[in-house]
């Protein structure tokens, strides 16, 4: 069963923030979330990790990848017990910026549910969506590669058909539709059309006002779950 609540929202600054700037936002999140009980997973760099999680109570502070390797030999590589223990509660795996094989994302995917990890995991069609959801993700983050970092959206008929192919497969598995994705507005339409939750990198990065940007989207989710009914 997962553990993921409906709606919720990806805050996504992948390497674009660190440090200071990275908790000041995941602060900002924190605040949002206890202030409307919406579910906002918050990524940042591995070194990070153990820093947003001491200073955070409400954001699920999400690594952004991990290996599948166990506690021994692996120089480098990032092992799911080190992440476990600096305080993730998430992660995303398969990110278009960092593939993997089928055989490793299954692997991921298993050492991740042993250690109670959320997993998150990227794909690209809708057809690679169902795959997916066949391996057991907690949450699917359905978005074109193509359309990443565009500030263009999928169009509704993608959302339409990913959320129902998907929830096909496993309807437990929860659907993030995020590519492109900058305004409330945004939010609002592919969460209006089925998706569970979306989210953001440079939409929310980029924005004036960060802290308001992540709030304008959680009103968006709010609001589309809503009018949806």
């Amino acid at each position: 069963m997962s553990k993921v609540t409906v709606p919720f929202l990806f805050v996504n600054p992948k390497s674009y923030l660190w440090g200071k700037e990275s908790l000041e936002l995941a602060l900002a999140c924190d605040k949002i979330s206890a202030e409307t009980g919406v579910m906002l997973f918050f990524t940042c760099p591995y070194a990070d990790i153990r820093l947003i999680a001491e200073n955070t109570k409400h954001v699920v502070v999400t690594a952004q990848n991990m290996d599948s390797l166990k506690p021994g030999r692996g120089m480098g590589a990032v092992l799911p017990e080190s992440l476990v223990e600096a305080g993730a509660k998430a992660v995303v795996l398969n990110h278009a910026e960092n593939q993997k094989t089928l055989a490793e994302l299954f692997a991921c995917i298993t050492r991740a549910k042993e250690l109670g990890l959320i997993t998150i995991v990227c794909a690209d069609s809708t057809t690679e969506s169902k795959a997916v959801a066949e391996l057991g993700a907690d949450v699917i983050l359905a978005e074109p590669t193509a359309l990443i970092g565009t500030g263009t959206t999928a169009d509704a008929s993608y959302t339409v058909e990913c959320c129902k192919e998907i929830k096909k497969v496993n309807p437990d598995t929860k659907v993030m539709i995020a590519s492109g994705i900058t305004t409330g507005e945004d939010v609002y339409k592919v969460v209006y059309y089925g998706a569970d939750g979306s989210g953001s990198t440079s939409g929310i990065v980029n924005a004036t006002s960060r802290a308001g940007r992540v709030n304008e989207m959680v009103v968006a989710l709010l609001k589309a779950m809503e009018d949806r009914k």
